[in-house]
């Protein structure tokens, strides 16, 4: 749907019905379950609901969220088949009543200032209607243990997000658990895209932005993002997940000769050769050849929509990435990958996986 301007107005006074639902997708996620329901409930500026979207587990997760039911009643399980995180938040978003929509993973944790952070944000935001609130966070591991602090006050992505060609190059690198997303905007950008299982949520930010939402970067770290080998990147779904977004953007965003704004060639293109070479490095750090090859076939399907120069250039390496026992490309640092020639045109890191 086209989004229709909005005329900058002057803050409108606090309201007393700011509500917010916290939802948390659940999926054999009893291993963590119950230390993210805890910080939920630890929460200094408490939710008025709390939605646990059981989507088909097979594990004890269910039973222990019917637990700590008994005992706190904002606590809500809802059962449905096995469909996805994103079928699963869609349905919350149905079925709660609240204002604002604070997403958080399974395996994630909420500091305890987390909402009154985000909330805050909200209440003192003034002009465009606001759409999205999202805040820096920590990197953790499997273990729970401290991997990196703040990441996103050292990363070289634009916050908050203001322009399109900076978002369609960088990705919004922004992680659901750390939003507060106003329910309105979610529903009438039609809610996330039940296809995909990855970047799901880069999708519908994208869609809020373009629907004339603003949105409000708070440079606090206010929640833990768990990343470990059983996260859902690296199967073969998120990988069909990936292959369709790229698709969707590559048909959305065609380049636009007349802003000279060269959409697929310098922003969507390089975006998604980067992606594909930062997965080509993982299959090659497990020497997974067979991964590695159709890695290197995807980035070099992009090659195409790269400008002349820059199209000679990063093909002729990735005829070398496509053949594993030649080439190794390196692991460790998007430094040494800036290092080759031609692949400049590719941007300053591997951040999005």
């Amino acid at each position: 749907m086209a989004s229709q301007p909005h005329t900058p107005q002057a803050k409108a006074p606090e309201s007393p019905t700011f509500t917010v639902a916290a939802i948390l997708p659940l999926f054999n996620g009893e291993a963590w379950v119950e230390r993210t329901l805890g910080g939920i409930l630890a929460q200094t500026l408490a939710p008025d609901e709390i939605l646990v979207i059981d989507d088909g587990s097979t594990d004890g997760g269910p039973q222990l969220v019917r637990a700590l039911a008994k005992a706190h009643r904002r606590i809500r399980l809802i059962s449905q088949a096995n469909a996805g995180q994103s079928a699963a938040r869609n349905t919350a978003v149905t079925m709660c009543t609240s204002e604002w929509i604070a997403l958080i993973d399974q395996d994630d944790f909420w500091y305890p200032n987390h909402l009154e952070e985000l909330v805050g944000a909200a209440r003192q935001h003034a002009g465009l209607r606001l759409g999205l609130v999202y805040s820096d966070f920590d990197d953790i591991d499997g273990g729970g243990s401290m991997v990196s602090r703040d990441p996103l006050a050292r990363a070289w992505v634009d916050n908050p997000k203001r322009d399109l060609m900076k978002v369609l190059a960088q990705g919004f690198l922004i992680q659901p658990s750390t939003t507060l997303i106003k329910r309105e905007a979610l529903i009438e950008v039609g809610g996330f895209d039940e296809r995909l299982m990855a970047y799901e949520d880069d999708d519908v930010f994208l869609r809020i932005f373009r629907a004339g939402y603003d949105n409000v970067f708070v440079p606090s770290t206010t929640s833990q993002w768990r990343i470990h080998e059983l996260s859902a990147g690296g199967t073969e779904r998120a990988d069909d997940s990936l292959r369709l977004y790229q698709a969707k953007l590559l048909e959305a965003y065609p380049n636009d000769r007349w802003r000279g704004h060269y959409y697929r060639s310098d922003a969507i293109a390089p975006r998604f050769i980067r992606v594909w070479l930062t997965l080509y490095a993982r299959a090659g750090r497990y020497k997974d050849r067979k991964k590695m090859r159709a890695y290197a076939r995807e980035a070099r399907a992009l090659v195409k929509h790269l400008r002349p120069r820059a199209r000679v250039l990063i093909g002729s390496v990735l005829f070398l990435v496509g053949r594993p026992f030649l080439f190794t490309l390196p692991t460790r640092s998007s430094r040494r990958l800036r290092g080759r020639p031609g692949f400049g045109v590719l941007g300053r890191g591997f951040t999005e996986l």
